[in-house]
């Protein structure tokens, strides 16, 4: 069967890729809340100092679904490549070839 995969590798792959719009908002998500997160140091820079501690909160958050959306988002690529260079298997082993 072509859709099973042979190794732990390869599922842990297609399982990270399964859904791709997910991973796309995930890493959108992460960027826009790492915007907010430099925008909050800014202003700690120029202004307050305590401003900057929200901001470093916010990006850690935003690296974490920045990082969890893009590797989704690569998986998804990488899976296609898998599935691309191992051609399907045969149903039945018994068959004779023809």
């Amino acid at each position: 069967m072509a859709t099973t995969p042979t190794t732990k590798f390869a599922a842990l792959i297609y399982r990270l890729g399964s859904e791709p719009k997910r991973s796309l908002k995930r890493f959108l998500t992460g960027l826009g809340l790492f915007t907010v997160a430099v925008a909050f140091i800014a202003l700690g820079y120029y202004y307050q100092p305590w401003w900057q501690i929200p901001g470093l909160l916010f990006l850690a958050v935003a690296l974490f679904f920045a990082i969890w959306g893009y590797l989704g988002i690569f998986a998804n690529r990488f899976a296609q490549v898998i599935a691309a260079t191992h051609p399907p298997l045969p149903t039945d082993d018994n068959a004779p070839p023809g």
